[in-house]
């Protein structure tokens, strides 16, 4: 069983633990995940089974969604309700004022990520040393939010959706707009929408998994490596080409129409997917290069 699984992840879940029981109860040698959720989130997590670990890293970079829960008069050390409080503030703001807060994140901006993150430094994870008390400087990275509405405001809660790019901490985003309201806030709830191609609709919730293995019905859930690298071009070699490739052996680039700089699915002429090619950017390039090969299993 070699492809992707979009599972609804259940609350007070990690990811890890999302996926090992995924490729227990579908009998999988190895999965992994596509990106951490936090175990407080529930929602999209994309799951890659058997062979299609290999191709995590290379599916194409795609925005993400979210619906989350943001309270306000308090911080904490997580940014969200799990962590120590930290402060509380009276809160006097209108939701005019939440939604022209909120709006003025929209667009291109560089977040900071926050300590109790997966992030790493020198090795160790940001949230050991979060839960150790340590805290170290983190390098603002830049991020891009392209959709924003906050509705359902009611007391001192709202909800926020957002449809960002990957990388994005929806934590820090609640911590800022606080923080720029000057009452504080923290996230209460957050649920994935949208991640690596995959919508809710796509999602399988864990609990269910079984019982659609036990009927024979897990197959109809499988996307394919290929249907989840569909954005990447294709190109279609000779049968001599193909065994150099799945050999990891280069192809001239004018024997194969000198494709362009970029990566490439590849096919034998029977229609066969061969795995991922790339042809570097480097002026001098005449070959296209294996990044990767696809073995079904």
């Amino acid at each position: 069983m070699t492809g992707f699984i979009c599972i609804d992840k259940p609350q007070n879940m990690t990811s890890f633990t999302a996926a090992n029981r995924a490729r227990a109860i579908l009998g999988c040698k190895k999965a992994g995940h596509t990106g951490t959720l936090d175990p407080m989130a529930t929602g999209g997590l994309p799951i890659a089974l058997s062979g299609a670990t290999r191709f995590i890293e290379l599916l194409p970079t795609a925005e993400k969604g979210y619906t989350a829960r943001v309270r306000l008069g308090l911080t904490t050390d997580t940014l969200d309700t799990t962590g120590t409080v930290l402060s509380q503030s009276a809160v006097q703001v209108t939701p005019a004022q939440i939604e022209e807060t909120a709006l003025s994140f929209l667009g291109e901006s560089l977040q900071t990520p926050p300590m109790y993150s997966a992030l790493s430094k020198d090795g160790v994870r940001l949230y050991e040393l979060a839960r150790r008390g340590e805290t170290v400087a983190r390098t603002p990275r830049k991020i891009k939010i392209s959709a924003l509405a906050v509705s359902d405001v009611s007391e001192n809660e709202f909800t926020l959706s957002v449809t960002c790019s990957a990388g994005t901490y929806i934590r820090s985003l609640a911590d800022d707009i606080g923080r720029k309201l000057g009452c504080g806030a923290a996230l209460s709830a957050l649920r994935r929408t949208a991640a690596n191609g995959f919508a809710l609709n796509d999602c399988i919730p864990l609990e269910e998994l079984e019982a659609l293995r036990d009927a024979g019905k897990v197959q109809e859930h499988i996307f394919s490596v290929e249907q989840c690298l569909a954005s990447y071009p294709s190109i279609t070699v000779t049968a001599p080409q193909a065994v150099r490739f799945q050999n990891g052996g280069e192809l001239f680039l004018n024997r194969i129409g000198n494709p362009k700089t970029g990566l490439y699915r590849m096919y034998a002429p029977d229609g066969r997917f061969l795995g991922l090619g790339e042809v570097p950017a480097e002026e001098t390039a005449d070959c296209l290069t294996v990044r990767r090969v696809f073995v079904d299993g």
